[in-house]
């Protein structure tokens, strides 16, 4: 049997528990260690390396799911219904990073319309991954 795939709100609901769940405190933490001093910018990069590794690894080591995606009861998954390698969790966090900087925003977007009104509910950064998200 198929899983169905997610739609928008779904995983809008999920980003929004992942960020609650580790952004927050990870911002948090970092604020008590640096008191509030915003010109230092390795606590920046010290933030986004923790972001990438969580968005990264913990799929691939969780099959598919972050914190936000187990509690709403979705997944990423290979079009060939198996879990994502870091392979394709790099290419499909990376591209989406890079191609929505470059952009200006303008493939977010695109990726939302995509997401919204394709049957298959697949963004850009899917495509070029060959992963789905799906309902578990």
């Amino acid at each position: 049997m198929n899983a169905r795939n997610a739609g928008f709100w779904i995983r809008f609901g999920a980003q929004l528990l992942d960020g609650l769940c580790f952004s927050l405190p990870v911002s948090i933490v970092y604020f008590l260690i640096a008191g509030g001093d915003e010109g230092d910018d390795s606590g920046r990069l010290v933030i986004d390396f923790l972001m990438i590794c969580y968005t990264v690894l913990v799929p691939v080591f969780w099959n598919g799911q972050t914190i936000g995606k187990r509690i709403c009861k979705i997944r990423i998954q290979k079009l060939d219904g198996t879990s994502p390698g870091i392979g394709a969790m790099l290419l499909r966090n990376g591209l989406c990073a890079l191609l929505y900087g470059l952009t200006l925003g303008i493939a977010l977007l695109i990726s939302l319309i995509m997401v919204v009104a394709r049957k298959d509910k697949r963004a850009i950064h899917d495509f070029a991954a060959g992963t789905k998200v799906v309902h578990d």
